[in-house]
């Protein structure tokens, strides 16, 4: 026999349904009819039995409410973030323009006006302000985490981040330890170079040696990479060449190694360069690219086709062809006639000593003072005065495009003939009328330097006062996660 109960229910919400249900099957005994009539006059008995313990739909709804305050709360502290996000972009400039003025302010404070002093207040006053809304946001987040995040989801989700994020820079240094790369490539150039720091006159301590070069090898052997060379002469020729261990015997002139140029090998001009314990010059007959294996001891030339001895740097006598290192192989620079004398770059192929790719800019050598490689990039100088230097073309090989640009420095004395970069420090190294001097660069706004264990070291530049962007970005991660718990929680209950 069947028994069926005959309910009436209005209500749109669904648990406002299943509530009606649940009151119209949960009554008394005592309130029990003993039996119903049909139409059809038949007598029948029809009996509830409900569990002892009963489902505890207050509680639910009580649950749902609350779910549905804290997305009311996290959707009203995301848009918030979303608001500073923007803000943060606009302010994050205006503190930086600020920064400068107040800089300017500081040098010359007769030359700013009260109102326009006021001004600058006022736009500080209004960073400050956004500073501490972001302030109170995090402080609302954080209670909101602590209140609803009974099963510590988010704690455990950012444990697994940290976790995940010291896995990856595991890997990286893996690779770094065996998988090296010389230098760093992720740049966009050159924007600025260091004053010069002049470490000494050279190991001859001979102020008539104005000629020569000096450095370390750019891609050195194991247990070279302390290792610096010298080669300087009273002429711009290449005769002979010294080692030494690092850089303290190179200031006490100590060396452990000295070689001299046989008869028929002696070079021309000062482009000299040491890679993998290999010496790269110009040869002075036959007029060639020569190179000098310290290990195996072997000579080697290459004749350049259509390299002319006419072109030459605006300072540096006979240097018709110039070598360059960087991190991407050995580089060639020389002029020709069918050129018209503009500076020609070739790439050259180590194992065969050959010239492997050519390209050809438009700038004129006898114009220029000198030229170096960074990353696949042929960076070119010129005087501007009698103390400053200034990098004004770049010509990338990669994209094969040229640039002029306007990047000036400093140099310590009148007259310099050599200057290579050396990716395994990212330093450039220039002979400055028989002085050592060394340069570091920028690029954008990071500076690359070394330490004295080999590392390479970054250092960000950014204004004393800075803005908790990232801070931002974490709250709008902890909003999101906030969310998720919320989701999980009304799926347990439900």
């Amino acid at each position: 026999m069947t028994c069926g109960v005959i309910t009436r229910s209005v209500s749109l919400n669904p648990l406002d349904k299943f509530q009606e249900k649940y009151d119209n099957l949960h009554y008394n005994s005592t309130d029990r009819p003993e039996a119903l009539h049909t139409d059809g006059g038949t007598d029948w008995t029809c009996e509830a039995f409900l569990p002892s313990s009963t489902f505890q739909i207050r509680d639910l709804k009580a649950v749902e409410e609350v779910a549905v305050e804290v997305h009311r709360q996290l959707d009203l502290e995301l848009g918030m973030m979303e608001i500073y996000e923007t803000e943060i972009i606009a302010y994050a400039a205006k503190i930086v323009n600020l920064t400068g003025e107040i800089e300017k302010m500081e040098k010359d404070p007769e030359a700013f006006s009260g109102v326009y002093i006021e001004s600058i207040k006022v736009q500080i006053t209004q960073v400050e302000a956004l500073m501490v809304e972001v302030t109170h946001s995090t402080f609302t987040l954080t209670q909101l985490e602590e209140k609803y995040d009974k099963n510590h989801v988010l704690e455990a989700r950012r444990e697994l981040i940290n976790v995940q994020l010291q896995l990856e820079e595991c890997e990286r240094r893996h690779e770094e330890i065996f998988e090296p790369t010389i230098g760093f490539c992720a740049h966009t150039g050159i924007a600025r170079v260091s004053q010069p720091v002049v470490s000494q006159i050279n190991s001859l301590l001979n102020v008539g040696h104005k000629f020569g070069a000096w450095g370390k090898d750019s891609k050195p052997l194991h247990d070279r990479e302390s290792m610096y060379w010298f080669s300087g002469s009273t002429t711009a020729a290449i005769y002979d060449i010294r080692f030494y261990n690092n850089y303290k015997d190179l200031i006490l002139r100590k060396h452990f190694a000295y070689h001299r140029l046989h008869s028929g090998w002696h070079g021309r001009g000062n482009n000299v360069l040491m890679r993998e314990n290999v010496l790269y010059y110009q040869r002075y007959n036959p007029f060639s690219m020569a190179r000098l294996n310290f290990t195996s001891m072997n000579y080697e030339y290459r004749v350049i086709p259509r390299a002319s001895t006419q072109f030459s740097y605006a300072h540096s006598p006979n240097q018709h062809i110039d070598f360059a290192a960087d991190e991407t192989g050995l580089w060639v620079t020389y002029a020709s006639v069918e050129s018209s004398g503009r500076l020609v770059l070739a790439k050259i192929d180590e194992p065969s000593f050959g010239i492997e790719n050519i390209w050809q800019t438009s700038v004129y050598k006898p114009g220029v003072s000198n030229a170096f490689m960074v990353c696949g990039v042929l960076y070119v100088l010129r005087t501007m005065d009698i103390h400053s230097e200034e990098i004004f073309y770049m010509f990338d090989t990669k994209t094969q495009q040229e640039h002029y640009v306007s990047v000036p420095f400093e140099r310590f004395q009148d007259n310099y003939v050599n200057l290579d970069y050396n990716p395994t420090d990212q330093r450039l190294y220039m002979y400055n009328n028989g002085y050592y001097s060394v340069g570091e660069w920028e690029s954008g706004n990071v500076t690359k330097s070394v330490g004295d264990s080999g590392h390479f070291l970054c250092r960000v530049y950014l204004p004393d006062t800075t803005f908790p962007a990232s801070q931002v970005q974490h709250l709008q991660q902890v909003t999101k996660d906030l969310i998720l718990e919320a989701n999980i929680q009304i799926n347990v209950v439900l």
